[in-house]
């Protein structure tokens, strides 16, 4: 049972605070300002134990079968729908992401193009660019007093609510998900009557397959004439094409786009998209959560959690596997034991600790569907034939031991 150095790869420009607390813990650290397509992901993870991603690295089984040391992924942001979580947890890897670190900046973001659509600012702007001075009122209007649709109330929609209610909008919301209303907020039970009645509809809902072309021809036909459109979520949950039509139309008056389908890999490759080029359009490259402020909470959250289950087994928030903290009493051995959820494997692990003579000092187990996660601690007597014999558990997913 001897240590070896942990490595963690990070992609896709995380920011320096996550590789400050990971070398703070005695981790080694790559980084790579970019995504990495599957072949140079499989090449790239020979002997890594911690990666770290953001949205567009995806994570395939492929990958993660190759991956025979990983350990832990970390998506930095919120979404995991990049990484098969089934394959990663039939591995034994865990998986974190930071749900709650970039929804203020989000929302802000939300907050100021519904603002600059409404007040139609990016075509004043470009006019203005271009040598035109143009001081009309037409087509110009206050926030307040409209209403904001929010389709997904969670943790960004619910903090949206808030503010444009601050601003004096009336605020509905749509979620499949029955949700508290806060404020005045007022949910709707079908999402056709939030598009009826909506002057500005946005969407924030998640990345799970089955939002997949949530908004098409129907959503935005059914939407008022004049009605303008966020998407800040997920690119593939809205068919474009369909938006670009109703834009040009006249049906939709201005709209904002912060996410795509398919999106360029690193800064400064070619973006392409059938929404380019329309008039009080605005397309940004998925920097909703993108602020120093956001970016520095996620790094430091996500490699925290990071550094705590590899130091500690501790795997609270985890995305797949069960949420323990057991705290550490000194000069103990931590056997990090993940396993399927089948009766008597906590029992058969015990019974051979007590064979060994190994007196257990602290224990802790906790299931999860198929997954059952058990940390022990023990004061003397772990050797390394009992670590052979319940790794060798049929039932062993995956074992650890934490000096």
């Amino acid at each position: 049972m001897t240590s070896q150095p942990v490595r963690a790869l990070l992609l896709e420009q995380i920011h320096p605070e996550a590789e400050a607390v990971l070398r703070s813990a005695g981790f080694e650290v790559e980084s790579v300002g970019r995504a990495l397509d599957e072949d140079e992901l499989v090449d790239r993870l020979r002997g890594v134990q911690l990666l770290g991603i953001r949205s567009k690295t995806q994570v395939t089984r492929r990958v993660l079968e190759s991956a025979r040391g990983l350990t832990a992924i970390g998506a930095f942001c919120i979404g995991t729908n990049q990484i098969d979580l089934a394959a990663a947890t039939e591995a034994g890897i865990a998986v974190f992401n930071a749900p709650f670190s970039n929804t203020r900046s989000v929302v802000e973001l939300a907050i100021a193009e519904i603002i600059s659509m409404t007040r139609r600012l990016t075509e004043k702007n470009a006019l203005m660019h271009a040598g035109t001075w143009d001081k009309s009122a037409d087509g110009a209007h206050e926030v307040r007093g409209r209403t904001l649709g929010i389709v997904g109330y969670g943790n960004i929609g619910t903090q949206l609510s808030v503010l444009a209610e601050n601003l004096g909008m009336q605020v509905l919301f749509y979620d499949k998900v029955d949700k508290l209303a806060l404020g005045n907020a007022r949910r709707c039970l079908e999402l056709e009557d939030l598009l009826r009645q909506a002057d500005v509809v946005t969407l924030h809902v998640d990345g799970r397959a089955d939002n997949a072309n949530l908004f098409g021809a129907d959503e935005f036909e059914q939407m008022r004439p004049g009605s303008l459109f966020l998407n800040l979520s997920r690119g593939f949950v809205v068919d474009y094409g369909s938006l670009r039509k109703h834009v040009e139309s006249g049906h939709i008056a201005g709209a904002a786009v912060d996410v795509f389908p398919v999106e360029p890999k690193g800064r400064g490759d070619e973006f392409v998209s059938e929404l380019r080029g329309l008039p009080n359009v605005i397309l940004t490259p998925h920097i909703g959560g993108s602020t120093e402020e956001a970016q520095q909470d996620i790094g430091r959250f996500v490699a925290g959690k990071f550094r705590d289950f590899w130091r500690d087994g501790t795997s609270a928030m985890s995305v797949n596997l069960p949420g323990l903290v057991l705290p550490r009493a000194e000069n103990t051995l931590r056997l990090v034991h993940l396993h399927r959820n089948v009766p008597g494997v906590l029992a058969r692990v015990n019974g051979l600790l007590a064979d060994g003579g190994v007196n257990v000092e602290a224990q802790l187990l906790g299931t999860r569907g198929e997954i059952g996660y058990a940390v022990t601690d023990s004061a003397s007597g772990t050797t390394q034939a009992i670590v052979d014999q319940i790794r060798a558990l049929p039932e062993t997913i995956g074992l650890r031991v934490i000096f």
